[in-house]
């Protein structure tokens, strides 16, 4: 079943890249107490993510930020090696939390996944983007298949 506005973040652990290798957060660190944008994407040095999803995100944090936003956050179905050196690509810096899904249990969980088989992806995450505070979801935008509109920092940032 996919998560619905109101439903509260399911429990489990995510991975990040520190300057001191790979560690995992769990879901209570990330959202508990805090408002954070979270937004999904299909993959790491995609073109779409690359070009205009994580770019968008890097350029309107301090915008989101300033509406009372705690966390940014980008997850997908990478390793936490992969999430780092893509954040770090992209500039990301401390601005957004760059957060892997290595074997797609939190996507899974969300109800959010897609299976890319066809290109060559196994499962991966549906492109989409998310408010939740204190572990809540409060606003929750899914991208038809193929699309970038409701998921981007502009729309997101326009909800807030």
């Amino acid at each position: 079943m996919t998560i619905k506005i109101g439903d509260r973040i399911p429990e489990g652990v995510l991975g990040t890249m520190t300057v001191d290798g790979p560690t995992q957060l769990s879901t209570e660190e990330i959202f508990g107490g805090k408002k954070v944008v979270l937004f999904s994407v299909p993959g790491a040095f995609t073109p779409t993510c690359s070009a205009k999803h994580l770019p968008g995100f890097v350029a309107q944090a301090d915008a989101i930020k300033s509406k009372g936003v705690d966390v940014i956050a980008c997850v997908s179905v990478n390793d936490a090696f992969v999430m780092g050196a893509w954040g770090q690509d992209q500039g990301a810096g401390d601005s957004i939390l760059m957060l892997a899904d290595g074997n797609a249990t939190f996507t899974k969980a969300l109800g959010l996944d897609m299976d890319a088989s066809g290109f060559g992806m196994g499962i991966r995450g549906q492109r989409f983007s998310m408010l939740v505070e204190d572990g809540e979801v409060t606003k929750l935008n899914i991208e038809e298949s193929g699309a970038f509109n409701v998921s981007s920092a502009e729309y997101v940032l326009a909800q807030l």
